[in-house]
């Protein structure tokens, strides 16, 4: 419990498009996928909710730094799911940062409709090695090394959602805000688990939830 934000912890400042390619390491292919991705997200967030219109300016590090600081813990995993995938974050930037990957793969996994056209429309222009699924977290059994969610649910609820995935052998790395201990002591009423919070590399406040073990859930 001991990786809570200060808090005190100010806001990470703006990044830029190069700002970004510095810090992940994104060729200028996957810089020019990640560029045509941000312009449909902002041309589809007018006519449905994506994501906060604020947050669209300082896309490249709530968004796209975010989300791709993930493969740092991970490097060696290929096959992915992200859970409640709605815009598309954390899920396309890795499927984009994963294209031409031997043997990488995303499972987008959203139960809304109107969400699943928009991440489609975007797996199909930029020929990205993911999958997209119209479906209910908990209702698959996908065989992936890492299972992902950002601004999904409450833990507790998360780990229902991603029971299937991690009692499968798969590991959890989930995107949390500086709630984390609050929510990770309110999710062992409900389960057995075995987690650690590892610090943000975009936001100071927040936490990526590391998830190794998910027991029997418990009666409450």
């Amino acid at each position: 419990m001991s990786a809570a934000a200060p808090p005190d912890a100010a806001p990470a400042p703006l990044m830029d498009a190069d700002g970004f390619a510095a810090v992940s390491g994104a060729t200028p292919s996957q810089m020019a996928d990640l560029e045509r991705f941000r312009t449909l997200l902002a041309e589809r967030n007018e006519v449905m909710n994506l994501v906060g219109p604020a947050t669209l300016p300082d896309f490249w590090n709530r968004h796209a730094w975010d989300s791709a600081q993930l493969t740092r813990l991970a490097p060696e995993a290929r096959v992915w799911a992200d859970l409640g995938a709605g815009a598309g974050l954390p899920g396309l930037v890795l499927a984009i940062l994963f294209k031409g990957r031997e043997d990488a793969h995303i499972h987008l996994v959203e139960s809304m409709t109107k969400r699943c056209k928009f991440l489609s429309e975007v797996v199909v222009a930029l020929e990205l090695p993911a999958t997209v699924h119209n479906a209910r977290a908990e209702n698959l059994e996908l065989p992936v090394e890492i299972v992902t969610a950002r601004a999904c649910a409450p833990l507790h609820r998360l780990l229902g959602y991603a029971r299937p995935y991690l009692q499968g052998g798969a590991t959890g790395l989930f995107l949390k805000g500086q709630d984390v201990v609050a929510e990770m002591r309110e999710a062992a009423r409900y389960w057995e688990y075995e987690a650690d919070a590892v610090p943000s590399k975009s936001d100071p406040r927040g936490r990526i939830l590391r998830v190794k073990r998910l027991g029997r859930a418990r009666r409450v």
